[in-house]
């Protein structure tokens, strides 16, 4: 009996196989998911304050539908958490500390540990993305629109207790703890850094004459030739900057880190929002000079800022009344439009994590934004040093 079942139960089973039926042999297993491809470049794009309301106004701004930017076409999603180790709401040299070393710090306190106490007491210094880079022998380069001494670029190659303290902040460019150096820095800020470096004794002629380094005041002063400028100007063409520091890079034998900060700050909400459109633009002008096969692009913020769209219909200026407020002149903590309002404050929910390219797969789900350095680190195929 107990034979006749287990026929019966055998002839049952092949019966409910296609390919067991027909008198084939077993479907062969499920292909094992691909390794993540390995990055030889990195390219970050840093919107200062753009955070998702932002990001969302922008493409309202700038194509009257959402949806509509670039990055926003992007595969790898993920929402970056910003805070400092005391408070919720964080600053530009926590949030790009952070994303640069790995390392949560407190506000003010440029890629130094907790320990440190801003203006007064010195953390240790946390290694940074670009520091990481230069160590293997990668080229690296700084583009901003802000002054190349301000907290975002400062986080990736300088060691502060004090975002404010430039004058300490840009020698150390020349003076790496590892390679040579950054090897582009194009940027803003001439006159306060010129003047805090006066008041330490220095200068820009001295700083170029004992390092060998020339410091453009333009970047249409800065030769062809030369394979590692500095650029530090009364403003910046971002656009233009960072193509050229792009073309320089691309010759690294090795690879490149290339991190590009774009003001997103919406104390004046058309000037930021029609920042991050004009950034947009240039990350879908780099992406198409670059081979994403090799190369991880990330866009992300430092931090978030106070914008809401609460109204507006389509066919209609999302930022309608803009020009009245304007011509109005007044410095409002608040700036009340029909369909948008600003807050002119950090904000403290999450930024997002977009990206694209080799080692993207890894931008996904909420995470500090700590975690953004080791996607960068893993992309490559590094380890970060047990002391860091």
């Amino acid at each position: 009996m107990f034979k006749h079942l287990l026929a019966a139960a055998s002839i049952s089973l092949a019966m409910s196989s296609p390919v067991l039926a027909q008198g084939g042999s077993r479907p062969p297993a499920a292909p094992k998911a691909q390794a993540p491809q390995k990055a030889r470049n990195v390219i970050v794009f840093l919107a200062d304050a753009g955070g998702v309301p932002s990001v969302n106004a922008a493409s309202l701004l700038g194509y009257g539908e959402p949806l509509k930017l670039h990055i926003q076409t992007w595969p790898n999603l993920g929402l970056s958490e910003t805070s400092p180790v005391d408070q919720f709401v964080s600053d530009s040299a926590n949030g790009m500390s952070s994303i640069m070393t790995g390392v949560k710090t407190r506000n003010g306190v440029i890629s130094q540990s907790p320990a440190a106490v801003r203006g007064k007491v010195d953390g240790a210094p946390t290694k940074t993305l670009l520091e990481y880079a230069e160590e293997r022998g990668l080229r690296t380069g700084v583009v901003t629109s802000e002054p190349i001494t301000d907290a975002t670029p400062a986080a990736t190659y300088a060691h502060s207790n004090d975002r404010e303290k430039w004058g300490e902040i840009f020698p150390q460019a020349f003076s790496p703890r590892f390679g040579d150096g950054v090897d582009v820095m194009f940027g803003a800020g001439r006159r306060k850094i010129g003047e805090q470096l006066v008041a330490r004794g220095s200068g820009f002629d001295q700083l170029a004459k004992a390092h060998d380094r020339p410091i453009y005041a333009r970047l249409e002063d800065a030769p062809p030739a030369n394979s590692r400028p500095v650029v530090v100007a009364d403003q910046i063409d971002v656009r233009a900057a960072a193509l050229r520091a792009l073309d320089l890079l691309q010759s690294s034998p090795k690879g490149y880190l290339l991190v590009i900060e774009w003001d997103a700050h919406t104390d004046d909400p058309r000037k930021g929002l029609q920042n991050i459109v004009d950034l947009d633009k240039l990350i879908a002008e780099i992406e198409g000079r670059v081979d994403l096969k090799d190369t991880l692009l990330l866009f992300t913020a430092d931090h978030s800022f106070g914008l809401q769209v609460d109204g507006g219909r389509r066919g209609e200026p999302v930022l309608e009344g803009y020009d009245a407020w304007k011509a109005a002149g007044k410095d409002e903590d608040v700036v009340r439009l029909k369909n948008v309002m600003v807050n002119r404050s950090h904000t403290g929910e999450e930024v997002v994590a977009l990206a694209t390219g080799a080692g993207a797969e890894r931008v996904r789900g909420y995470f500090p934004n700590t975690h953004l350095f080791q996607i960068m680190m893993d992309a490559w195929g590094w380890k970060p040093d047990a002391a860091n």
